[in-house]
């Protein structure tokens, strides 16, 4: 399964962060996976790239040209594949199209779009693949209650819970991506509109 790994780009960030994520995507790797991402070289990117190279998985990294060209952040150089496109929304869309499952690990504004993303496509029935948030440290905790707001404020149905696994256990994180995550519920239920 080839995982598309979402997560910051920053080296910035506590170290405790980096581990934990080159530590599962090592795992992820020993368990036949792949990685697809947006092949940042630095921060949690690097450190999913580093653990799947360790776990002996095929890397794709995918960037536009103008991140290198204005040397935006450093490429991981270790790329299996590497794929070059014009725009961001191009590059989303490669890693989409090339991901079995989605993996959001902490990370910021770029990371939250990327995950919105993909969520608003799976509830509009355009994908029916895993996308897993991993919780490490409580750090997705607030998302987790704005969505629980919004579910009580009516703008979210309770039903797009079942569209993402939100999960802080590295060995969990592996049941969710080995399991049936079909989605048994019509675009209808999942959204109004």
């Amino acid at each position: 399964m080839n995982i598309c790994v979402f997560g910051a780009a920053s080296s910035e960030i506590d170290n405790k962060y980096i581990e934990s994520v080159e530590r599962l995507c090592e795992k992820l790797a020993q368990n036949g996976h792949n990685l697809v991402f947006g092949a940042g070289g630095q921060g949690l990117m690097g450190a999913a790239a580093r653990g799947f190279k360790k776990g002996g998985a095929t890397i794709t990294g995918v960037i536009p040209h103008f991140f290198k060209d204005a040397d935006i952040e450093a490429i991981y150089d270790h790329c299996d594949e590497l794929i070059y496109t014009d725009t961001m929304r191009e590059r989303k869309a490669e890693m989409e199209e090339r991901a079995d499952a989605f993996l959001i690990v902490p990370g910021g504004i770029g990371t939250f779009e990327e995950m919105f993303e993909v969520l608003t496509l799976k509830q509009l029935g355009r994908h029916e693949k895993p996308i897993v948030i991993y919780n490490y440290l409580n750090y997705y905790d607030n998302l987790e209650k704005l969505i629980n707001n919004s579910i009580r404020e009516d703008f979210i149905r309770e039903t797009c819970k079942t569209l993402y696994g939100f999960i802080d256990d590295e060995a969990e994180i592996l049941k969710y991506l080995n399991k049936d995550n079909s989605v048994d519920y019509s675009v209808k239920q999942l959204k109004d509109g």
